[in-house]
């Protein structure tokens, strides 16, 4: 019987699928963008939860720095690794039992601080521009005789000087007020809540020696984000592929020639 012949068209390479849905090299660097994305999100927080303690501040001591209630990051360090203007956490039982404490590093051992001097904090006798005080106050606002942090210990402040328990209030203590540099656990890196970012390391104490350098938090919030990405990105490959090629096939048709 004359019947119709039908013709029909095949894909090469054995039929398979050659559209995005079907493509095995989109399909490989969608599973290797999740993969390298799961590596760096989860190795970004392994590495913050190594690095970094959070803290939540009680008072508002370190206003505007640091509000009473905020959240905090800090560094681990070892207490030799702290420097002047540094924002740090320590334990000392003569200032509080049993809790944490949040001040700023203005002496290390061996330095005469005093105030004031033309209403400024003088430290082996200059004058240190502190922009981190609250707005209108003066560094002379609680003045204190000179004194000489002795060596392995540290002389610290509130940024809000008038209501902040700090070493002014324990110059009668024998040791003047300071704290022993081992007593620090953490240095303050960033206020996480709300979002105000990274501390800036203040210049006016850069003449007296070196300023330390911010931790690693910036790097790792790049690998958690960058990490996010991948994987978000990688995941949507399949959906999004699967939708193009659906719309494509409408617009042209069935496949197949008669």
């Amino acid at each position: 019987m004359g019947g119709e012949s039908t013709t029909r068209t095949v894909p090469r390479g054995g039929g398979a699928d050659t559209g995005p849905v079907g493509s095995r090299t989109g399909q490989r660097l969608s599973g290797l963008a999740v993969a390298l994305g799961l590596v760096l999100f989860l190795g970004g927080f392994a590495w913050g939860a190594v690095v970094y303690r959070p803290y939540t501040v009680p008072t508002s001591s370190m206003t505007p720095t640091i509000d009473a209630g905020e959240r905090i990051l800090a560094e681990r360090v070892d207490g030799d690794e702290v420097r002047r203007g540094d924002v740090v956490v320590f334990k000392d039982t003569a200032w509080v039992t049993n809790a944490l404490v949040v001040k700023r590093v203005v002496a290390v051992g061996g330095d005469t601080v005093a105030c004031c001097t033309n209403g400024k904090l003088t430290v082996n006798g200059k004058q240190i521009d502190e922009p981190y005080l609250p707005a209108g106050s003066l560094a002379e606002d609680t003045a204190f005789p000179a004194v000489t942090v002795p060596k392995g210990r540290l002389f610290l402040l509130g940024d809000e000087r008038q209501g902040s328990l700090d070493s002014t209030a324990h110059l009668t203590d024998a040791a003047s007020g300071t704290v022993a540099r081992d007593a620090v656990t953490a240095r303050v890196d960033a206020v996480v809540w709300p979002m105000d970012g990274m501390l800036k390391r203040p210049a006016g104490f850069e003449a007296l020696g070196a300023l330390s350098t911010p931790g690693p938090l910036s790097t790792i919030g790049v690998l958690i984000v960058v990490g996010a990405v991948l994987v978000l990105g990688g995941g949507a490959y399949g959906p999004v592929a699967k939708l193009l090629g659906g719309r494509s096939r409408s617009r042209t048709g069935p496949a197949g020639a008669h």
